[in-house]
């Protein structure tokens, strides 16, 4: 696996809480067990439900449950139950099952040509989450980390590796490798998205798309699951390797750490979530995940000095879907691989923070008050927002964005498409005057990322 200095790239995957917790997703019914429940007269709430099918032990059997739904309107198999309408929060075998479902290995190779002209081969090894997923037609697009797929020495076009290789979990050896295409990522937030078309292999399969939830929610003390593909110097070929989970806890919800690449000597500040699960060489590109099995971030580092321990990093979960799903419409690999985001050319500066303890959910966060530090002369911001103006807000294309954190805006700008957004209205404060100013957006705003 290939190592940035100071870091070395990884992955991490989903764990489990203490009770089970339906959800409806695109499961044949269309609705959650107990929404059929309520239909078919039970009265109470969602815990009410659960508590009525525990047993004496104080927790819900997983068959208890399927047995429950298919008498209530469920059709389809045990296995379709769990990929449509669970999200499980305990410590079981079913939940981390689940989970790997979605986890993938990836390896790469290709070749170059050393000082002396000589070829050489060239490989790594990372790993990778099924984001989207049509299994009957056996196509599949996969998050990764740009590092995994990328070698600076490389001629190949962008120095994206020529030959991908794709492993689903429980099927991992050589012969069962599915051949994946680069179609887009950015260098800058280490994100690379790869497709998968018509795998007889994930045909046959039981993979499944992962379920996202906003990392804005994420506090210091979530539980966190790292599943990826660890690297390890016993391991004979990439075949011994195996797709794995380690445990752990959010660390910091967000912070920034510069990452140099030393193959280009290129340093980028990067935001993070910082994780205590344990993280290796070759996790890189995995899924963090939350006590519902629901992807936060996607794994990139670890801090690699002897002094430190147990201190690893994942890209935020608003952040990866943002640049995954401009790929997917966007992007195809050939002509059109980069990604655009909407560029503002204002600064934001916090002007204070403090702690607010949640007595609904016992979570302490923090909360900034974002004012705006400057605003460029070629900003299309410029003339109508001004040096600080407290940023509260931000609304386009019918959604509104609160914004409470140093990363609220840039965040929320993900969501900006080109050609579709064409106005931001922002909630602010000027000289204590709370009022509203619109800023006209063009598809020329978006700047191409590197």
């Amino acid at each position: 696996m290939k190592k940035r200095q100071l870091f070395i790239i990884s992955t991490v995957l989903v764990f489990v809480l203490l009770c089970v917790f339906l959800v409806a997703c695109d499961g044949k019914a269309g609705k959650s067990a107990y929404e059929l429940a309520v239909e078919q007269g039970f009265e109470g709430s969602l815990d009410e439900w659960l508590d009525s099918l525990k047993g004496n032990d104080g927790i819900a059997d997983v068959s208890q449950l399927y047995s429950k739904a298919v008498q209530e309107g469920f059709e389809g198999s045990y296995l379709d139950f769990l990929n449509s309408y669970l999200t499980l929060n305990s410590n079981s075998q079913v939940a981390a099952n689940v989970a790997l479902l979605s986890a993938v290995k990836v390896v790469v190779s290709d070749y170059y040509s050393n000082y002396w002209g000589q070829k050489k081969e060239v490989s790594a090894i990372g790993s990778g989450v099924i984001y989207k997923l049509n299994k009957d037609a056996g196509d599949a697009y996969i998050i990764t980390n740009y590092h995994v797929v990328y070698n600076a020495n490389l001629s190949s076009k962008g120095g994206i590796y020529s030959d991908i290789k794709v492993f689903i979990y429980g099927y991992e050896s050589e012969s069962q490798a599915i051949t994946a295409k680069y179609i887009g990522g950015a260098y800058d937030y280490d994100i690379a998205i790869l497709k998968v078309q018509d795998s007889d292999i994930i045909k046959n399969s039981n993979a499944r798309a992962v379920d996202v939830a906003s990392s804005k929610d994420i506090v210091a003390g979530t539980t966190c699951i790292a599943v990826g593909n660890p690297a390890t110097s016993t391991a004979s070929s990439y075949s011994d390797i195996k797709i794995s989970v380690t445990q752990g806890v959010v660390s910091v919800d967000s912070e920034n750490v510069s990452v140099g690449d030393t193959s280009t000597g290129y340093t980028v500040s990067t935001r993070v979530i910082r994780v205590d699960a344990a993280i290796n060489s070759g996790n890189s590109g995995g899924g963090l995940y939350n006590s519902k099995g629901q992807l936060i971030g996607i794994v990139n580092a670890k801090a690699s000095s002897t002094s430190i321990e147990n201190m690893g990093y994942a890209i935020p979960s608003d952040v990866v879907v943002g640049i995954a799903d401009y790929a997917i419409a966007s992007c195809d690999g050939e002509d059109n691989r980069y990604i655009k985001k909407l560029y503002l050319g204002i600064g934001g500066v916090i002007n204070s923070s403090k702690s607010v303890y949640d007595t609904s959910s016992y979570t302490v966060k923090l909360v900034e008050e974002i004012a705006v530090g400057e605003v460029s002369d070629d900003s299309i911001a410029s003339g109508i927002l001004q040096e600080g103006d407290i940023l509260n807000a931000v609304e386009f294309d019918g959604k509104k964005y609160e914004i409470t954190r140093s990363y609220s805006l840039p965040d929320s700008l993900w969501n900006a498409k080109a050609g579709v957004t064409a106005l931001l209205k922002f909630y602010i404060t000027r000289n204590s005057e709370d009022m509203t100013v619109e800023v006209a957006v063009t598809a020329e705003n978006f700047a191409q990322l590197k």
